[in-house]
């Protein structure tokens, strides 16, 4: 943080006597070390106590006019999108925010959701944060382990400790894939960084139609109604806090973190919002783009003269497409939108809960318009159902315009063709998981505080990152960053206050220096010039060259070129070698070294020295009541034999449901027993579906039901022969003729005696339609 004086020349009165109530003198307390040292206790000779002086209560209370504070932040949107920054979908939350606050259009994020997501709530660089990557691909190095340390203490936890009542809603992502599960440890859970009440998912998507969610750490149970949808129950979840805590604590501010899955694949949305899109997308994604940039420059979010940067050559031009393509891409563009413009809504909604407590002018908003730019991990075409890209298995666009209607409804798990990617990102050419281009990383952010911010409806052009947040908020409140927490030593944080900038759009930007890295796509920025090589595209299995390779370096002003349209390296290479010289230094500051540009391979846990709750274990003896288990935390059934062995109780009414179920709607497989037989099912990504059963009905009474796959081997994918037993006896054979090779679900979890989510099998269902009648004492998952 700069010194104080510096930071009161720029600030509002309202921000000036917070911050000088958050700094410790004679007499006040000390919240630099957290939690606040309680006072000593004094000791009495008096005998009774109405003839004591009682001491003064000593509570941790927030600074006197301290804020409430909302940080919002959207997953898969680029800067290109809203309408609050040019772009064609409408967003009218984000612009009347806008409207009565700050635009800034020079911010930025690291490119990718757990990195984001950890820099965001720490006021750290992600790699500070050992979060160089998504947490189910962490490695065993220092600054990728994907685990949180307690020297980097969350804003939230900061913020309880000085008073604040402290909530989070929709999708964390930062706990590491091997604690997520009811065997924690709890640690990096939401309740455990800083948050009183969490409800949402803890991985990195969901099905907006059947999430696999938790409050606090216990498992929810999905309600049955077929309107459901997660980004509406979150709104409403969000909303009942913050009017509960205003009720019987009105003076505590609160701190939300409302984090929607949206507008992350898959792209799920009401009908009613997708039908208000119809036809608005049939000019394709470079007539968007040109449109869009148009607007910008019209509206002053980009300044004149900016030019649309070069697109990738694997997007193709909109004109040379056939008409089936267009028809279906046009499609996908509407159900995105309706999903940016129906989430929009119901953030609004959200914050409307803070104006009838009446303390909307006194609620500071941080709405974060993407935690990196729109995702182009559809591919060329899109996908009616995401998980067969992780199966390495194409749909066909003449398939997926049969499904066209459906899409975006609770039969689809679908994401969009790359082109739209680089639509709504203009005027960048990239887009997520590209650090190295502001496609990746630079995200439209809106700051309004009624009360504490006079300028409004302005832009701000200074340069900006998610690790300014943090450092923004305490500055914002008028508290100091701490230096222990919970007997923790902290690393300072390596974010810059905003705060600086929020009655002033000319002031010299302080931020200067700030280094991106994700998977060896990497860039350095520093003092207006911004240097950058593409090691990687999205859809590409490996990448262009080594790691030690730096002959594709590119160079840019950004000072006079804001899309990074004119590459510089050329005319001058000294200003290219300072800042790749720059580079290394900061990320051997900041723990990027050594970087690592495997992407799939870290899949593998042993390979990359990521813990495995089920590694060397061959069996893995379950029992009814055993749900929730993400893949990360249950044997891999996947390409190899594998064996299912039930001990179960059959009622004198008959046995019917989930014995055990793996996956879902989208892929998965299921041994259940429908009407009183036995069976099991191979659900192949919701495309083929093979089908095992006994032609006998189990009797009432304890048996043993077995499922033995024998894999054919020759490498992964492929089928196998399966027998299905009861007592000993064989009484179903016969082939599965392919199978799942990379993951079946990264939501839909292994559940004994029921199946969460969406169902493997229709016809047994899901939720509490799919439960077991019986019992299951003993169940044994054992892999060849």
């Amino acid at each position: 943080m700069q010194g104080r004086k510096a930071m009161r020349c720029a600030l509002t009165p309202v921000l000036a006597s917070l911050y000088a109530a958050g700094a410790p003198a004679q007499g006040q307390v000390d919240r630099t070390i957290l939690p606040i040292a309680e006072p000593t206790r004094p000791t009495y000779t008096e005998i009774d106590a109405r003839a004591a002086k009682m001491p003064a209560r000593a509570d941790a209370k927030a600074p006197k006019g301290a804020p409430n504070v909302v940080i919002v932040l959207i997953d898969d949107l680029g800067f290109g999108a809203t309408s609050t920054f040019g772009g064609p979908i409408k967003t009218e939350a984000l612009d009347r925010l806008a409207q009565n606050g700050l635009r800034y259009n020079n911010f930025h994020t690291t490119a990718l959701s757990s990195p984001t997501r950890a820099a965001l709530k720490s006021g750290r660089n992600h790699h500070t944060v050992n979060m160089a990557f998504i947490t189910e691909m962490a490695t065993g190095f220092p600054g990728a382990t994907g685990q949180v340390p307690d020297s980097a203490a969350p804003l939230a936890e900061t913020l309880r400790l000085n008073g604040y009542a402290t909530g989070a809603f929709g999708k964390w992502h930062e706990t590491a894939a091997w604690e997520a599960s009811v065997a924690g440890p709890f640690d990096r859970w939401p309740t455990r960084q800083g948050f009183d009440k969490f409800y949402g998912f803890l991985g990195g998507e969901t099905n907006q139609w059947a999430p696999y969610l938790y409050d606090g750490v216990a498992q929810v149970e999905l309600p049955n109604d077929p309107n459901y949808h997660f980004m509406t129950d979150m709104t409403e979840k969000a909303r009942a806090w913050i009017k509960y805590q205003k009720a019987l604590t009105p003076d505590k501010p609160a701190f939300v973190y409302f984090a929607p899955g949206a507008t992350h694949a898959p792209h799920h949305v009401p009908k009613s919002w997708i039908e208000r899109w119809k036809g608005k997308f049939d000019q394709g994604w470079d007539k968007v783009r040109e449109q869009t940039l148009a607007r910008q420059i019209a509206t002053g979010v980009v300044p004149p003269g900016t030019k649309l940067a070069p697109k990738p050559p694997a997007i193709k031009d909109w004109d040379k497409l056939p008409p089936d393509e267009k028809r279906l891409f046009a499609r996908q563009a509407e159900v995105f939108a309706a999903f940016v413009e129906y989430t929009d809504a119901e953030i609004g909604r959200m914050l409307k809960a803070f104006d009838e407590v009446g303390q909307a002018d006194n609620t500071l908003v941080f709405y974060v318009v993407g935690d990196n730019g729109t995702s182009g991990e559809g591919g060329q075409n899109g996908m009616f159902n995401e998980y067969t890209y992780f199966n390495g298995v194409q749909e066909k666009v003449e398939d997926m315009v049969k499904l066209m209607d459906k899409w975006g409804g609770p039969e689809t798990y679908p994401h969009m063709a790359a082109g739209w990617s680089v639509a709504f990102n203009s005027p960048f050419g990239w887009m997520k998981q590209v650090p190295s281009d502001f496609g990746g990383t630079r995200n439209g952010l809106v700051v309004s505080w009624p009360k504490g911010i006079k300028a409004k409806n302005e832009l701000r052009p200074q340069f900006g990152h998610v690790i300014d947040v943090a450092p923004t908020v305490l500055q914002a409140i008028g508290l100091p960053q701490p230096k222990v927490v919970n007997g923790v030593k902290q690393i300072p944080m390596e974010g810059t206050s905003l705060a600086y900038t929020f009655e002033d759009a000319k002031v010299k930007e302080r931020h200067t220096t700030q280094y991106f890295e994700v998977a060896g796509n990497r860039a350095i920025y520093h003092e207006g010039w911004y240097a950058r090589t593409i090691h990687r595209a999205p859809w590409e299995p490996k990448p262009r060259r080594s790691l030690k390779d730096n002959s594709a370096w590119e160079l840019y002003d950004v000072r006079a070129d804001f899309s990074l349209a004119d590459d510089l390296a050329a005319k001058n290479p000294k200003k290219l070698a300072e800042l790749q010289a720059l580079f290394l230094k900061e990320a051997a500051k900041y723990h990027v070294l050594p970087m690592d540009d495997r992407v799939f391979e870290r899949l593998d846990s042993a390979a990359v020295g990521r813990p495995d709750l089920m590694a060397g274990r061959k069996t893995l003896v379950l029992a009814e009541g055993m749900t929730g288990m993400l893949e990360g935390i249950f044997p891999n059934v996947k390409n190899r034999s594998n064996v299912i062995t039930a001990e179960i109780e059959v009622p004198a009414s008959g046995g019917n449901g989930t014995v055990i179920a793996q996956g879902g709607r989208f892929g998965g497989w299921s041994l259940y027993v429908k009407d009183g037989v036995p069976a099991y099912d191979y659900n192949f990504l919701g495309l083929q579906r093979f089908s095992i059963a006994s032609t006998q009905k189990l009797t009432p009474g304890k048996h043993q039901v077995v499922f033995d796959f024998a894999y054919d081997g020759g490498g992964p994918a492929k089928g196998g022969k399966g027998t299905l037993l009861v007592d000993g006896k064989k009484v179903g054979e016969g082939r599965i003729g392919v199978t799942q090779p990379g993951m079946f679900s990264a939501d839909e979890t292994a559940d004994v005696g029921i199946d969460l989510g969406t169902p493997v099998v229709e016809a047994i269902g899901a939720e509490a339609k799919s439960r077991f009648t019986g019992r299951i004492p003993k169940l044994t998952v054992e892999v060849k």
